[in-house]
């Protein structure tokens, strides 16, 4: 069956768009010439796509109405291989992750009653390794969020006070694992997005090096940035769960630079921490909002670290106040520009997921019902990229080889770096009827330290390491490239010395 034709009229219009004003006998004889490029595209729709094998049966689930924190989508039971490392654990997906023939919304109103066809990477693997799937948490609105408070199906509330943000963007995951609805979870991170709602619920999140954990078949905002990982109760299970998902695919380009090998993370685990150099951060404290309460935990953290046995000492990496700056052009523009592609764009080799395109398709018709991060942020990413070419976004790409070498520098001599996760503690959780001027600050006011890491690619996750008035605080460990296994021997010997929710 032949595509339909587009006639002269509509021809016209796209090269109009293009910048081209045609004559009509040139627009008359480009149709001519252009029907050999149609009959390429009708051989292309009659060919049958190969995405990824489904190979676990499962049913779409049901909403709950049991849903006391808002943080469930979807729950479902599919259960992989009978046995396995991850046999007996209950793993729930953020819902940006396609898992086939259970709905996805990734937050937004526009993706309501999308389908997923296919399996993302990560849920092949988690049901290989004989997980559980029980279902898709309720993430931000397109991910865009670093609070709560901005999905189309409302509030997610922390597990640790209702009454305050659950963080973001994977906030339902934060908080159903946090709640001890789940054993673990896989989040997104691409300004903190795991790391952020780790923080705030008090669960451990670990963003990997860029690349180590596929990206296939999730909803990707900005190539550069898309991270996965696990977010879990324990850093045992976090370990675990990393070594299920990470690897090549080959369908993710993110993955060029993977190692030819790697160790086994759990092998990390039970190591001292004693030998340990770790770097203390100043520019990662005392930023003009920060808690006060945070930064003495923090540290309070890193004296307990140096009683381990760990080498504690203070180091300055001057350019860390300036990765936010940094990493702003490549989210804003980048995140505009591969949405303009219906989240997929061009110029690259991998897998794309054509029926979430397909969803995505018609955005710009519902754009006005986005919530006021998503506008602000698509508003910024358009005028910036049409106003300048692009050249902030590439020289943005090119700072962050500067960052990545300042924080290269201060890994070389010390194993790992180490700063508040968030500058604050979970805040009191707002309405979409707030002002604009609040509801995007709230959104994006916490991700100073997180953001420079999705730049610059370093693992980095969160640990929870005090409770204040009830509130978890988190502390970030960062490693050298694909070095997540000093990180949970660190973050190992912290959690079975302590009790964090009595410090």
């Amino acid at each position: 069956m032949s595509l339909p034709r587009p006639t002269l009229q509509a021809l016209e219009q796209a090269a109009r768009r293009i910048g081209l004003n045609l004559d009509d006998a040139t627009l008359r004889a480009y149709d001519q010439i252009l029907q050999a490029t149609f009959a390429d595209y009708d051989q292309v729709d009659a060919l049958i796509d190969q995405p990824p094998v489904v190979r676990y049966p499962r049913t779409p689930g049901v909403q709950p109405e049991d849903n006391p924190l808002g943080a469930w989508y979807v729950r479902s039971e599919i259960d992989g291989r009978p046995d396995g490392p991850l046999a007996g654990k209950r793993v729930v997906l953020k819902d940006n992750i396609c898992l086939a023939g259970v709905p996805m919304m990734n937050g937004a109103a526009t993706l309501r009653g999308y389908v997923p066809d296919q399996d993302a990477t990560v849920v092949t693997r988690i049901l290989d390794a004989g997980g559980r799937i029980v279902g898709k948490a309720h993430c931000e609105y397109f991910c865009v969020s670093g609070s709560s408070h901005t999905s189309a199906a409302g509030v997610v509330r922390n597990p640790r006070n209702p009454d305050h943000s659950a963080g973001g963007s994977s906030s339902g995951v934060a908080a159903l694992v946090g709640a001890g609805e789940a054993d673990m979870a896989i989040g997104t991170d691409q300004g903190g997005s795991v790391r952020i709602p780790a923080a705030y619920s008090g669960i451990y999140g670990m963003k990997p090096t860029h690349g180590l954990v596929p990206y296939s078949g999730i909803m990707p905002i900005e190539m550069t940035l898309d991270h996965a990982g696990p977010m879990t109760a324990n850093v045992a299970d976090n370990a675990l769960l990393l070594d299920v998902i990470a690897g090549s695919d080959g369908l993710d380009p993110r993955q060029q630079q993977l190692p030819p090998a790697r160790p086994s993370y759990q092998a990390a685990l039970g190591l001292p921490a004693k030998g340990l150099r770790i770097g203390v951060v100043s520019e990662g404290f005392g930023w003009h909002n920060s808690d006060p309460v945070v930064d003495e935990a923090v540290r309070e953290a890193a004296r307990r670290l140096a009683g381990l046995g760990t080498e504690v000492v203070e180091l300055s990496i001057a350019l860390h106040r300036q990765g936010h700056a940094i990493w702003t052009p490549i989210a804003v523009e980048g995140t505009t520009q591969q949405m303009k592609g219906y989240n997929y764009g061009t110029n690259w080799k991998g897998l794309y997921v054509t029926g979430l395109m397909q969803a995505q398709r018609h955005w710009r018709d519902h754009a006005d019902e986005f919530p006021h991060d998503v506008k602000t942020c698509l508003l910024a990413g358009e005028y910036f990229h049409a106003r300048y070419g692009g050249q902030y976004y590439g020289k943005a790409q090119n700072l962050a080889r500067r960052l990545r070498q300042a924080y290269d520098q201060a890994l070389a001599g010390v194993d790992l770096l180490l700063m508040p996760t968030v500058p604050m503690r979970a805040p009191r959780l707002i309405g979409g009827a707030a002002e604009p001027g609040v509801f995007v600050t709230r959104a994006l006011e916490m991700n100073a330290n997180t953001a420079p890491f999705d730049v610059t690619g370093h693992p980095a996750m969160s640990v929870p390491c005090a409770l204040r008035d009830g509130l978890p605080v988190g502390m970030m460990l960062v490693g050298r490239y694909f070095d997540e296994s000093t990180i949970y021997r660190a973050a190992h010997a912290f959690e079975q010395s302590f009790d964090w929710t009595a410090l």
